[in-house]
């Protein structure tokens, strides 16, 4: 049987100790959609939503999600992140978002880049529900990881 490795002998949670792991270099890259109306997605291209320039705004909460992760998910790790990129890429019908986050540490950053992905999602929502309040968020996935003790990993 496996054993869960944020329960302790009690059956209570707790934070995994990380302390005698080495520090390496870990990379993990992160996907996500948003779906929306073409209206929706002309006035985000066009510049035309009112709260102002949406992909900007969407770019910078992805940044401050992927910092501040240690304190959004219980039990993950607070990590000195290196580098957080967000991808935008809109289209006639939502927006796909690609984040990638670096750091050296002993663990890894596929919850930081995950939530960056997430938030960078919700901000456009919030941005531009005034024009759809039907966009729909979803696929959120890890792409890809690098470093650590399990190595690298793609997704199929």
């Amino acid at each position: 049987m496996t054993t869960l490795t944020h329960i302790d002998d009690t059956g209570a949670a707790r934070m995994v100790d990380v302390s005698a792991k080495p520090d390496t270099q870990r990379r993990a890259v992160a996907e996500g959609r948003i779906a929306m109306s073409a209206d929706a997605a002309a006035a985000i291209r066009d510049g035309a939503v009112a709260k102002g320039d949406v992909l900007a705004v969407a770019r910078v909460a992805g940044i401050m999600a992927a910092k501040r992760t240690g304190d959004l998910i219980p039990l993950c790790h607070p990590l000195p992140i290196a580098s957080v990129a967000i991808d935008l890429a809109p289209d006639d019908a939502g927006v796909t978002a690609t984040a990638s986050v670096t750091t050296t540490g002993k663990t890894g950053v596929e919850m930081e880049a995950m939530t960056a992905v997430s938030v960078a999602l919700l901000t456009i929502y919030d941005m531009t529900k005034a024009v759809d309040k039907a966009m729909v968020i979803g696929g959120v996935r890890l792409i890809e990881k690098t470093g650590g003790k399990s190595g690298d990993w793609r997704a199929p």
